[in-house]
């Protein structure tokens, strides 16, 4: 399974955020598929709160169409969402983007919409900085 290119870069923005990596990829069995969604993280809050638990999906979004990775990734999120329903339901499911993809084509429609009809959980990362820039919930 190839790793995005920006996989190494969220990894390592999650750790600098608090985060512990616990699978490399996530894998989970569901049915008769084997799914593997890039990144599981844990962060505990604090003594007195229940950790959180998150999976991630990189995207990059550098190819020609931005409306035809949209379309992937949406797909491949919700399908992801579905099995972390069954198998993890304490788990949320974020999809990664560029900071820069966000800035320039997350925030207008129609990915806006999909974004808020489908209550797509974002975080952004600035990759030169190996940073997330805002967690969208």
């Amino acid at each position: 399974m190839a790793k995005d290119v920006f996989h190494d870069v969220v990894r390592h923005a999650l750790e600098k955020d608090g985060w512990t990596i616990t699978q490399d990829p996530f894998h989970i069995r569901y049915g008769i598929a084997d799914v593997y969604i890039d990144l599981a993280a844990d962060r505990t809050i604090a003594a007195e709160k229940e950790g959180q638990k998150i999976a991630v999906e990189i995207k990059r979004f550098i190819r020609g169409s931005a409306i035809s990775e949209f379309h992937t990734a949406l797909g491949q999120f919700l399908n992801y969402r579905i099995v972390l329903n069954a198998e993890e339901p304490d788990r949320a499911l974020y999809l990664a983007v560029p900071n820069s993809t966000y800035q320039s084509f997350f925030k207008f429609e129609p990915a806006s919409i999909a974004i808020a009809q489908y209550s797509v959980q974002l975080l952004t990362y600035d990759a030169t900085r190996e940073a997330i820039v805002q967690w969208i919930n």
